[in-house]
């Protein structure tokens, strides 16, 4: 009787440990398990985009407030055209508002992050933010550094 008595209590610690598990990789990965019925779906153009991916959260004051959907290129301007979700419950974003690519940390991933303007004016749903900055890439500076060396 006790045999049965410890081999539920480790069944049921197994069982525990998987669902802490599976929340633990939910809540990392960024995936939300309930729709978010109101989002605002903004365009934004980089010359440089170095690293982002689907799915990098999209921040203002520190604060995350959606998520980069696609990453495709204009072919007739050459430029990195980044998808961004926005909460439907922020609806201040002006027309000036900035977008650039910044680190989390020294080896941290890429993401966006949002810098409001001053205009009267809001950005709806399928607008295009014009005011970007692209990704910093320690590979140009280095490039342009060991060019710059050769000159001399």
């Amino acid at each position: 009787m006790e045999m049965r008595t410890i081999e539920i209590t480790v069944g049921a610690f197994v069982l525990a440990s998987a669902f802490a598990l599976a929340f633990l990789a939910v809540k990392v990965s960024g995936v939300a398990l309930t729709g978010n019925e109101k989002t605002i779906i903004l365009h934004a153009r980089f010359d440089e985009v170095g690293g982002l991916s689907s799915r990098a959260k999209v921040s203002m004051a520190g604060v995350t407030i959606g998520r980069v959907t696609a990453i495709g290129i204009d072919p007739v301007y050459g430029e990195a055209v980044v998808t961004l979700e926005i909460d439907g419950n922020l609806t201040a974003l002006s027309l000036d508002t900035g977008a650039k690519i910044l680190t989390e940390g020294v080896l941290g991933g890429k993401y966006v992050g949002l810098v409001p303007g001053a205009d009267e004016e809001f950005l709806v749903s399928g607008d295009t933010i014009s005011n970007t900055q692209g990704a910093f890439l320690l590979e140009n500076l280095i490039g342009e550094f060991v060019t710059s060396m050769g000159d001399n």
